[in-house]
């Protein structure tokens, strides 16, 4: 193990569940307003995951009064409190971006039964 790897490995969270593209999941992340600190609510379907080890990253998309909004966590942030799987989804592709054009009952992912 290199330098490097040690010193990623003390900020590595292990408290993460096993999601991937497709699931529907509610990120609680922690904002600082002034001196004031929250923690916010949101909620949508995984379009994908990428990079690895500390720098792994994944997109959740949320689609909320008509409008579609995707956001790009990091999965090892001191800002990200907690990830919670609401639902599995059953995909067969590692990146979701065709839901972007899609709306409706065409937007839909079939749950996958665990």
């Amino acid at each position: 193990m290199n330098l490097i790897e040690s010193v990623e490995n003390q900020y590595v969270k292990s408290d993460i569940p096993d999601f991937g593209p497709g699931d529907v999941v509610k990120v609680n992340i922690r904002i600082r307003e002034g001196q004031k600190e929250r923690i916010q609510a949101y909620e949508g379907t995984v379009i994908r995951r990428a990079h690895g080890g500390l720098k792994e990253t994944f997109t959740v998309r949320r689609v909320a009064f008509g409008a579609g909004s995707e956001r790009t966590f990091p999965l090892h942030s001191p800002n990200v409190e907690s990830i919670q799987v609401i639902r599995y989804g059953a995909v067969r592709r590692a990146k979701l971006y065709y839901l972007r054009e899609r709306t409706g009952r065409s937007a839909r992912v079939k749950e996958r039964r665990r």
